[in-house]
Order: structure tokens, then C-alpha cells, then sequence
């Protein structure tokens, strides 16, 4: 039995945010939804968050793999200083920024951090289920979750830092 036409559009939503997660990109986030919807319905599978989300999942890292688009970042890079030089004082505040601003912030994470603080964040996946749906394993998730929130943090910090300068 197929669900009611309102549980298609409230998947097709999430489907929609989460490929969006990864591509950061509203066309490519477009077809990634596209193409996982038409795999999953040719495929006979259940219309359920989870296979589409795995299978919108599967069309981003094939496409990664065929644009061969390996993104590299340094540990060494101002983003990620692990001896902890970029002290975040902000942590735990609220920021009052719009949505481009929270664009260009989301846009500072890898599509892997992005992915990771959607599922937690927004769809409410346990580090657990998150682990499952990716193939991770549970404390790479987790720390994921941690390094995308306190990028987040640090730069709508920055982005409201410099609001108020302006």
C-alpha cells in the first residue's frame, strides 16, 4: 500500500534537505532527489526516509567517484587547528544571522560534515543510526557531529562579529 500523497511530500522534503546537505547546491541537490526517488520506486523498495536517504546517498558518491571529486582538507588549514588556537568564545551563544549567512557558514563544511549535522540535527538520527545509513563507524559520526557544530559556531560567530562592525 503506498502512503498518503502527504507522506510523499514531507519525504520529498527530507530527501530534498538532505541531498541539499550534501551537494550544498539546489540543482545537483534537485537530481540527487530525482534519481534516488526513481531508483527507489523502480526498485520496488519502501517509501521510507531511510532507503531514500540511502539511496540519494549512493547517487552523491557515484557521482563524487565519476567527477572524481575527492576533497582533501588539511589539518593544517586555519579551519581545523587541533592544538586549539582558534578558541571559540561564542560557543553555546545565539546568533541572530540570515539565512545567507547561515548559507556561507553550512558552505565552509565538507559535504561529509554537512551530512552528518543534517541527519543530527535536523532529522534527528541518533550516532548510531547515522553510522548505519553511511557506513561509518559510530565514533567517526560522532566526531563529525562535534567538528561540523563547533565550525558552525565559529564562523557564524565571525559572520555576526562582523554585522556588528558593519
Amino acid at each position: 500500500m503506498a502512503p498518503p500523497p502527504g507522506d510523499v511530500r514531507e519525504l520529498l522534503l527530507r530527501g530534498f534537505r538532505y541531498a541539499y546537505s550534501l551537494t550544498h547546491d539546489t540543482a545537483r541537490a534537485e537530481d540527487l532527489l530525482q534519481d534516488g526517488w526513481v531508483s527507489l520506486l523502480s526498485a520496488g523498495g519502501p517509501r521510507r526516509r531511510r532507503y531514500l536517504f540511502a539511496a540519494i546517498r549512493s547517487r552523491f558518491i557515484d557521482g563524487c567517484r565519476r567527477e572524481q571529486l575527492l576533497v582533501f582538507e588539511s589539518l593544517d588549514q586555519a579551519g581545523e587547528n587541533h592544538v586549539d588556537k582558534l578558541h571559540d568564545p561564542h560557543a553555546g551563544d545565539a546568533f541572530d544571522v540570515d539565512d545567507d549567512g547561515l548559507g556561507q557558514a553550512l558552505a565552509t563544511l565538507r559535504p561529509m560534515e554537512r551530512e552528518a549535522l543534517l541527519l543530527a540535527d535536523v532529522e534527528g538520527y541518533t550516532a548510531q543510526e547515522i553510522a548505519d545509513l553511511t557506513g561509518h563507524p559510530r565514533g567517526t559520526v560522532l566526531s563529525l557531529i562535534r567538528r561540523s557544530r563547533h565550525k558552525l559556531r565559529r564562523q557564524l560567530g565571525c559572520l555576526a562579529q562582523e554585522a556588528d562592525r558593519a
